[in-house]
């Protein structure tokens, strides 16, 4: 029996499911017929469900069982509590423990086996909530039945059995409340995912405390990364487990959280041959994508330490080229490192970027706007305009070698590009023009295995003389 102890304020948490209902009598001269029964006073009259009453009673959530609702109440069996309690009394628990669990079995509003059995599988709220004050999700699959969490069974007997408060569905187990972890060992779409995790040795680690958040690659995605016939026991440990790392985060980040947002970076666990942590793009314009290849499907199934995003490919670990190529703030760059290759160059630039077996590079990505004033100055409309061999003379002032987060960079001198010297003051570089060249703070330290960018705001023209 797996308990998690924490404080709950059980009335302002049920603020957020109660609901509001009316109804009315209709006198037609006759005899007033019963009120149907509530979905507490149906557990009491049930044989079947006396150790739940009994956990109700104990954690005083009867009351709000009885309120409007609706409810829909997956509500175990004496059996289910005593296989789940292994023979503790149900008084011994801890209330706070015990009134968690109850919650994962009540779901606001009213679920019928046949709106399930519509939807096949996927994830509703529950009502306990985690420690970031989600509540956590419960999974339901009815492809034999209908089943919560690959643990409970709604029983022979015990669907949609009907209240004036919402539904019930006795169920044959008592849901645990899950980690990370859980969900993914429930979800069958998350099979290769466990057995990648389970190889590289990170299942403990998805059931630690968190918060964290998972980006869950799906079946197929791990088919389309892997190739077919391969599995997750074919590929290097060390390797393996840090494009698993690359899909968590070390925080608990929402859906809305991202999409709040709009775009932006994020850290991952995932780490360079340094053990500088690893850059995570995302962008909200279409969906939720990272790092341009990957988009969430399942969004904001919750744990009990932190979210998962069940997302369409596995995240390879990203590459300088990565980040240029799927940021739209930096398409200049793709676009003059494209023009620059076009010439006969000692260095294809787009091969080393892309190439993540490299010595670390350096770069200083100037974003859009600094290459729509280099255009003016110009007086040209595109870099297809602009020799190839002068486009690569300007690129190479912008990379030096090695692996220079931001906090490396040096507080004056000169810091020597592949291209010549250029002046450095902290986050202010100046060119041999004297243009002033500022990093910009919300595009610094941008991770990948073969090295790190920085985006600038004005295009180096010149080196120091």
């Amino acid at each position: 029996m797996k308990l998690i102890s924490k404080t709950l304020t059980l009335l302002s948490i049920f603020v957020l499911v109660l609901g509001l209902n009316s109804c009315s009598n209709d006198d037609d001269g006759g005899e007033t017929p019963a009120d149907p029964q509530n979905i507490v006073e149906i557990a009491l009259d049930d044989p079947q469900l006396t150790s739940l009453v009994q956990a109700l009673q104990i954690t005083g959530l009867t009351s709000v069982l009885e309120g409007p609702g609706p409810f829909t109440v997956l509500a175990p069996t004496n059996a289910a509590f005593a296989g789940f309690l292994g023979g503790t009394p149900i008084e011994d628990v801890d209330p706070d423990d015990l009134a968690a669990i109850l919650l994962n079995h009540v779901i606001s509003g009213n679920f019928r086996a046949s709106d399930l059995v519509g939807l096949g599988e996927g994830y509703v709220p529950g009502s306990s909530p985690n420690a970031q004050g989600l509540f956590v999700s419960i999974y339901f699959n009815t492809s034999s039945g209908v089943r919560f969490n690959d643990a409970g069974n709604v029983t022979s007997d015990g669907a949609d059995i009907t209240a004036s408060n919402g539904t019930i569905h006795k169920i044959d187990a008592v849901l645990d409340l899950p980690d990370i972890a859980d969900h993914v060992i429930a979800n069958r779409n998350y099979t290769t995912l466990l057995a990648a995790l389970g190889e590289a040795g990170l299942v403990g680690a998805v059931q630690g405390e968190g918060p964290l958040t998972v980006l869950a690659p799906d079946n197929d995605a791990f088919t389309a990364f892997l190739g077919d016939g391969v599995d997750p026991e074919d590929v290097d440990d060390a390797t393996l487990e840090n494009i698993l790392l690359n899909h968590v985060l070390g925080a608990s980040i929402t859906s809305t959280d991202l999409v709040d947002l709009g775009a932006g970076y994020a850290t991952t666990l995932a780490q360079n041959a340094d053990e500088d942590v690893l850059s995570l793009y995302f962008n909200t314009s279409e969906g939720v994508s990272f790092n341009g290849v990957s988009t969430v499907e399942a969004a904001d199934i919750v744990a009990t330490n932190g979210v998962i995003h069940g997302v369409n490919a596995v995240i390879g670990l990203p590459t300088i080229a990565t980040f240029a190529t799927s940021n739209p703030a930096l398409s200049g760059l793709v676009a003059a490192i494209t023009r620059a290759d076009e010439g006969t160059n000692n260095i294809n630039l787009g091969n080393v970027i892309s190439d993540p077996t490299i010595d670390p590079l350096t770069v200083f990505a100037p974003a859009d706007p600094a290459f729509d004033v280099l255009l003016s100055d110009l007086g040209v409309s595109g870099l297809d305009e602009v020799d190839p061999a002068a486009v690569y003379d300007l690129i190479l002032l912008h990379i030096t070698g090695g692996n220079v987060r931001s906090t490396d960079l040096p507080s004056s001198g000169t810091i020597p590009t592949l291209g010549g010297d250029i002046t450095i003051n902290g986050l202010v570089l100046t060119d041999g023009d004297g243009n002033d060249i500022n990093i910009i703070a919300e595009l610094v330290d941008i991770q990948a295995v073969n090295g790190v960018v920085h985006a600038v705001d004005y295009v180096i023209r010149a080196a120091v003389e």
